[in-house]
């Protein structure tokens, strides 16, 4: 299998938080840091078969209250990060959970095939 860019770069930090993957015995393991959100406001989905996104919006709101003035802050932005996923994924079985603003998704790997081999009688 050729190596996938998308796929081996993920371990890096950026402004939607850390994101890393692992590749195990039986299962690819993606996880993103996501402090703040709940799982309402994630959206773990695959597209065309080998794209696994994962999207969401951060919103916030800080308000202060003073005999003078009163300051409202609001913020938000949307995120969303795509990985190619390698041919051995089984996309149908794909699973996510969210603890602690870790976001972890689970995508088994097909097992692997081993060739089947039959003994020929040498004659003569």
């Amino acid at each position: 299998m050729k190596a996938n860019k998308d796929f081996l770069e993920a371990g890096k930090r950026t402004r939607q938080g850390r994101r890393s993957v692992h590749k195990r015995p039986g299962a690819h393991v993606f996880k993103a840091d996501l402090p703040g959100l709940k799982k309402e406001e994630v959206k773990v989905e695959v597209e065309d078969g080998n794209i696994l996104q994962i999207s969401g919006e951060r919103s916030s709101e800080n308000e202060e209250k003073s005999d003078k003035c009163h300051r409202v802050e609001r913020s938000s932005g949307k995120f969303m990060r795509r990985f190619r996923l390698p041919e051995n994924a089984k996309m149908e079985e794909v699973k996510a959970s969210m603890e602690n603003g870790v976001l972890s998704v689970l995508v088994p790997k097909v097992p692997e095939r081993k060739p089947e081999v039959k003994s020929i009688d040498i004659s003569g």
